[in-house]
């Protein structure tokens, strides 16, 4: 079983704090971003390595990180792998399920895997969830709460079953069709693998990894995991201020 963090983004939004270093390694409550999730991550019992993907552009950054990583968590700690995708700008940027397809050939043998963007910092333990999701046949992603038109408006948003299967995700939709709210956080069986190679070959839009997991809902089961819980979004300069302001001195789990 695998991780894959998805951090192969630019960033242009959050220039010019992320012009010559990556959103994910910008620090919040003193550490990293990617350094919570990694943390969520490493608990996971049965996972082989964490495949995190770059543009060539930052890997270098990630590769001092890595080292950092190593010295602290020590021989226990979780295999980190980099993956350099080779685009120098944003204008060649590959998309999400591109860079995640990139992975996938590169790891080879399919296995379960746990998928998410390297610029969410989720309030929530995966313990539990991957407990379930590696017991099951099934695809898992999670739902969370979310009122505010607004953000639903900024988000995947998904439209549900009475018993949680996902028919649909919808993101940036400017009619959402619930209130459950779909981070990218996802939980994909070995058999997403050639699927996610189809979508790849002949989807026009590739840069949000939420169309994927709407492409994969209509040909398998997809589950969804409803959590009262939140997630930190770094999609902008104010929401990393926010973040950093939200999580001093709070524990990043509730």
């Amino acid at each position: 079983m695998n991780a894959v963090i998805l951090c192969a983004g630019f960033a242009t939004r959050m220039y010019p704090l992320t012009r010559d270093f990556p959103k994910p390694l910008l620090p919040v409550a003193d550490r990293p971003v990617i350094d919570h999730l990694m943390d969520q991550i490493a608990e996971l019992p049965g996972l082989r390595a964490v495949h995190v993907i770059s543009n060539r552009k930052f890997i270098d950054h990630y590769a001092t990180w890595r080292e950092v990583r190593k010295s602290s968590d020590g021989p226990e700690g979780v295999r980190i792998e980099l993956h350099d995708n080779g685009v120098t700008a944003n204008e060649k940027r590959l998309g999400a399920a591109a860079d995640l397809q990139l992975v996938f050939k590169r790891i080879s043998e399919p296995s379960r895997v746990l998928v998410s963007a390297g610029d969410n910092i989720y309030r929530f333990s995966f313990k539990l969830l991957w407990e379930v999701f590696v017991e099951s046949e099934h695809h898992y992603v999670v739902a969370l709460p979310e009122t505010d038109p607004a953000k639903l408006k900024k988000t995947g948003v998904l439209e549900l079953t009475q018993n949680d299967r996902v028919l649909r995700l919808h993101e940036k939709s400017q009619n959402p069709p619930s209130t459950w709210s779909c981070p990218p956080l996802y939980f994909l069986q070995p058999s997403a693998w050639p699927i996610l190679q189809k979508f790849v070959e002949n989807a026009d839009n590739l840069d949000a990894p939420g169309h994927f997991l709407d492409y994969l809902c209509r040909t398998e089961n997809v589950a969804a995991f409803k959590l009262n819980a939140s997630r930190l979004d770094i999609g902008s300069i104010d929401s990393f201020r926010e973040a950093n302001r939200f999580l001093g001195g709070k524990p990043l789990i509730i």
